[in-house]
């Protein structure tokens, strides 16, 4: 039987940055069941079910306000404390989520992946799905608690900017991808890796704007939030949403840039190992 006689041929991928953009898309059904299958088993025999979404941040929000709030005395830039610590624990936890997931895209999938074929790329976007569901969930707490606070008499002065959140939380998704799959590419082989990443990670949450303002930041650390790709993304959703930030245009560039930077990266270290993984793991 010749090639023409099929109706799908699986080749070997040659290039050095394949998307597989089309191959994704034909596989689109399989992606919704992925996302199906982390929902039912993350909240199967549990009481509160998707709650959790809301009430992780919610207590992480407690904490926060009474530790870095109360206790160490850390300004927020005038932003109540619910709405500051709630949105950044919000988009770092979005952000933590797919880096993590991604981080272990071969080890945890090896079982399948090596007997069943499909793009590859199927799981890191299901991931994706996955924590947007997550964070859509949180974003509609957010919003009560903003017209809350606006009723209230509260000084936020959220704008017209808000209708561009999806293109934060694809951002943010893009870095956690991004260097999740290149540290999954490299722990296929070094697994001591893992280790390293897990306690970098631990820190970086602290080089992050999350419990505290970019304007807190010592000027003479502020290098840090031009190499940090996660701080842009962070203090444009408290301009837009809150209407103050410390955020300029070079942060933005310069966080755009390693985010493109990162994902090309690791789509070419992804594209590589996937063609090998199995014989190593």
């Amino acid at each position: 039987m010749t090639e023409e006689n099929w109706s799908l041929v699986i080749k070997p991928k040659r290039k050095l940055l394949d998307l597989q953009i089309r191959e994704v898309m034909r596989y689109r059904d399989l992606i919704l069941i992925f996302v199906q299958r982390d929902f039912v088993t993350q909240f199967k025999q549990t009481i509160l079910g998707p709650l959790w979404f809301v009430l992780s941040p919610f207590v992480s929000t407690v904490m926060y306000t009474f530790i870095f709030g109360r206790l160490a005395k850390i300004g927020t830039d005038g932003i109540p404390y619910t709405l500051f610590y709630y949105s950044g624990t919000m988009l770092w936890n979005f952000f933590s989520n797919c880096f993590n997931d991604s981080c272990s895209v071969f080890i945890n999938n090896s079982g399948i992946f090596g007997k069943v074929y499909f793009p590859r790329m199927v799981v890191p976007i299901n991931y994706v799905l996955s924590n947007s569901i997550k964070i859509g969930v949180q974003f509609a707490m957010l919003l009560v608690i903003l017209v809350y606070n606006l009723f209230t008499g509260v000084p936020v002065k959220p704008s017209w900017f808000m209708l561009l959140f999806p293109f934060l939380v694809v951002w943010l998704a893009a870095i956690g991808v991004g260097a999740g799959i290149i540290v999954s590419s490299l722990t296929t082989k070094y697994r001591d890796l893992r280790n390293v990443v897990s306690f970098a990670f631990g820190l970086a949450m602290y080089a992050t704007p999350v419990v505290y303002p970019l304007s807190e930041i010592p000027k003479h650390f502020s290098w840090i939030a031009y190499i940090n790709p996660v701080c842009a993304p962070m203090e444009l959703f408290r301009l837009w949403f809150f209407g103050i930030a410390s955020v300029n245009g070079l942060m933005i560039l310069a966080s755009i840039g390693l985010t493109v930077l990162l994902v090309f990266t690791g789509l070419i270290l992804f594209n590589q190992n996937q063609q090998t993984f199995i014989d190593v793991i």
